[in-house]
Parts: structure tokens; sequence; C-alpha cells
């Protein structure tokens, strides 16, 4: 590290409701929209107007941390702004230049014209959507039969050769970071080009799987295998003309990875606050998803950190194309502890392990129904699991003592400490004294069930979170969302 993060203190503008407003500018305003947070504008961004390609005038911006003098190779990210935004839009709203005053690097902030829409590809049976003026009568303009014919991609090309010769960059750390329409961009230009960065990381914006892969399911790429970073947001809600099924672009935009990286083993799951991560070792390159609980479209402030700390600090290209993965500041592993469990699935994914229990999570409700005139009210709703994988996970490894015919169970934790349960009854005796759990334990196929997450927060002061009957625990404090909800329902029980 070359130098230390310093953030300074702005002028909140919070009555000022423009997506971009442009009072920002050369200024010490910061605006903050549900967690999309801005810096004061960084006195070393550069601006540059010049016809790159062909009689358009192309403007882009330069950032160049103090440190750099250029008697060394730094690396070079170039960071690509949202639709409707700019290239010193993406340098105030993300933390790529605060990045590059720690660690030495240069950042290229391209812009996209007074358009302020990247040329992305667009499917056959969309482009009635591309062609169509949007309500302030601008156009997105039509992509081209031919990726060489892109004006936008062949700029960003251009920029970064010229950055190249400009400054003492190392050809073998060249990335990429793009929010929203940014990220569609930056997929697009890795799809034909990957093979002149080292990595690549987007938020928001997934691209259409329709681009992704043709009607054999075969993925339809040029520029091969690179490391990847995708951010997605629990709330966002991709572009109209992906008619809604959010769920299904984010699983497909992600297994596109997964198969030009060579992505074949299970995920390192860590969840740290409302961070959600899934770790991929890749025969090609690695690659990251992460999901950001309670979030909606955008970035968090802190993206380009992560991106850097846990996966463009430690991967390069090497002279004969190769991608290789040095140690990152921050190591790419999963929770050190972590029990994962879903409703109805006989497995539990435990330290990162599948293993198996001897019958299936079962979800449980509470209900409130006297005095309602037989309706009934959920105050809760619980995943029980066989006491025996409690013991298992949790216990002294003398396993469970049943009584009356297994409907009755004691077992010690590691601890000392002494549990029993009994079918139908909601209290458990906890070293002689008795504990009321979230519901009751159950008789199930021969099998005595009892709330493991009572048993984890109530007596070991762990985490547990759940999500779409997904529960994860853990051993500090995490929220889990639904994008890594339906992670591991697709890929850890699928």
């Amino acid at each position: 590290m070359s130098g230390k993060i310093v953030i300074l203190p702005g002028d909140p503008d919070d009555n000022n409701r423009d997506y971009l407003p442009e009072a920002i500018k050369d200024s010490k305003l910061v605006v903050n929209e549900n967690g999309n947070n801005s810096q004061v504008y960084p006195e070393r961004l550069k601006e540059y107007k010049e016809k790159i390609i062909g009689d358009q005038e192309d403007t882009w911006y330069e950032y160049v941390p103090a440190s750099y003098d250029g008697s060394r190779k730094v690396p070079l990210v170039v960071g690509m702004h949202g639709g409707l935004m700019t290239g010193w839009g993406q340098a105030i709203y993300t933390s790529w230049t605060l990045v590059a005053d720690r660690e030495g690097f240069i950042v290229l902030f391209p812009s996209a014209g007074l358009r302020k829409f990247w040329i992305v590809d667009c499917e056959a049976d969309k482009l009635d959507i591309a062609a169509s003026p949007r309500e302030d009568g601008i156009y997105i303009n039509m992509p081209p039969e031919q990726p060489e014919d892109n004006h936008d991609m062949n700029v960003i090309l251009e920029l970064i050769e010229r950055m190249k010769q400009k400054y003492a960059i190392d050809e073998g750390r060249v990335y990429m970071q793009g929010m929203s329409m940014g990220n569609m961009m930056t997929s697009q230009i890795v799809r034909y080009y990957g093979h002149l960065f080292a990595g690549k990381a987007g938020s928001g914006g997934p691209s259409s799987p329709g681009l992704l892969f043709d009607r054999n399911d075969e993925v339809i790429n040029r520029g091969g295998p690179l490391a990847v970073w995708q951010t997605r947001l629990e709330h966002d809600i991709t572009p109209p003309h992906f008619e809604g099924d959010t769920e299904y672009v984010v699983r497909r935009n992600r297994e596109y990875w997964q198969r030009i990286n060579g992505c074949r083993s299970l995920p390192e799951l860590k969840v740290i606050g409302e961070d959600n991560f899934a770790f991929y070792k890749g025969e090609q390159a690695d690659m990251v998803f992460r999901d950001v609980k309670n979030r909606d479209h955008g970035q968090t402030f802190d993206d380009a950190q992560l991106v850097w700390d846990y996966l463009f600090s430690g991967s390069r290209r090497t002279e004969d194309g190769r991608i290789v993965h040095d140690a990152s500041i921050s190591p790419r592993k999963g929770d050190d502890f972590n029990i994962v469990l879903m409703a109805g699935c006989d497995r539990a994914y435990v330290n990162n392990r599948l293993v198996t229990m001897s019958g299936p999570a079962i979800k449980r409700q509470k209900l409130k129904y006297h005095g309602l005139n037989g309706d009934s009210i959920v105050r809760g709703e619980y995943l029980c699991v066989p006491v025996s994988f409690i013991a298992e996970v949790y216990g002294d490894g003398a396993g469970v003592r049943a009584d009356h015919e297994g409907q009755s169970a004691e077992l010690t934790l590691r601890d000392g400490r002494t549990l029993q349960f009994a079918r139908g009854s909601i209290g458990c005796v906890v070293d002689n004294t008795v504990q009321a759990m979230l519901c009751e334990a159950v008789y199930v196929d021969g099998e005595l069930y009892a709330p493991i997450q009572w048993v984890s927060q109530r007596l070991l002061n762990l985490t547990a979170s759940t999500c779409e009957d997904v529960l994860y625990i853990t051993d500090h404090y995490a929220e889990l969302s639904k994008n890594m909800a339906h992670l591991i329902r697709d890929e850890i029980f699928g």
C-alpha cells in the first residue's frame, strides 16, 4: 500500500432529486439516495475531450494518485458509468479514486457522450425497444451488426492503449468495472475482448441471457476466461425487457461465467452484515458473486474497495495469456463457521461442506388460534432439524441419549451444558432449568426434531438469518439475502 484513504467532508444536498446533479461537478456537494452515496469531487480528477474515433468528440476522465511517479508499472482500472450518468459521475459514486490513493493504481472513467447511454448489443426481438425514444426524447443508439463497428467499444479500447502509452501501465493488470448499463457494457467488452483484461466486475445491470447463450444453450464468447465479480442488489429490478424474471436473469449471468471460467465445484459462502458472498474456484479463473441485502439498483460506495481487495488485487494475466490468482488483500474464503439449511432438504452445508442429516429440515409455524373463532395467526416460522444433527454440530461427541421410544432426547453441548427435548413440548431443560423455545419439539418419521435457530441464538449467541426457507447460521452479524438464498437453493441443495 502506498497511501492512506481519506474521505473529505462534503456539503449534503438532500433536497436535490436529480439523478446526477450537475452542481456536484467541481464542488463539495454530496448526495445520498438509499445508500448510493457520492464523495466530494476529487481534486486530481482531470477531464479530457477529443475526437478519438471519427468526427464525434468524446469525453473521459483520468485519475492519477499523488504517489504515481512513473518509476514502476501500476495497474489500470476502467470505471464505466451507468445510463444517464458520466465518467465523473462514476468517479464520485464509487470509492475507486480512494482505493487508487491507497494502492497507487490509475483509473480511467470514460463518458458515453451526449447520449449518456452506452451502445450495447441487443437481441433481435428487442431492437424495437432500443430504437424507441425515451420520454425525454433521447434515443438509445442502435447497436451495429459487427462489434468492430461499435463506436463506444472502439473508443474505450483506444483510450486504454493511450493510457498505456502515457503512463507506466502493467499490461497484465488491466481491469474494468461498471454499474448498471456500465456493467452491461463491461460484460459486452470482455465477451469480445476479454483477453485484454485480467478481471471484470459490475454491479446491477446484468446482461440479457439471449446475448450470453445461443439456441443450443452454448455460451457466446470470443474473449475467453478472466477473473469475474458480480454484485447484485436484493431489491434490484432488471430492465423491463427481461419481463420481470430477475431470478432467471441473475442465475443465467452467473452460470455464463461459471462455464467459461471452469467453476465446477461448490462455492464457499461468506455472509458478513448485509454482504453475501459466494467464492468460486475456477479451472481457468475465479469468480465472486455478491448480493447485498436490502439494497435497490445501483452500487454500494464500498463496491470498488471490495472488488479490489478480494479479487483484482490478486489477479493478473500472464504474457502467455493465462489468468493467475496470487494472494489478494482479502482472501476469497468462506466463513470459518457456518451452517446452511433449507426446508424440505435432508442435506446441510456445514463449514462449506455438504453433509447429510437423518431427516429433512421441516418448517414449523407458531400459531395463535385461541379466541379467533377457528381462525389462526402465524406468529413465527422456524426450521426444525433432527436432534441428532444438533448433537452432531454442537454436541460433545457423545451423541443423543433417547428415551420413550425416541420421543424424548438428551444431549450435551461442548461446553458441558445438557439439553433435554420432548415431543410436543416448547420447553427445553437446560442444566435442570426450563426454558421456552421458539416452537415445540415434534416427532416425525421416528425422529425427534427441535428448532435449531433457538439453540443457536439463545444458547450459543450465534446469528441465525432466514430468507425464503433458507437458514444461515454463523458466529457473527449476518443477514441472508434473497439472491444468495436462490443460489443456495439451486447450487448447494439443487
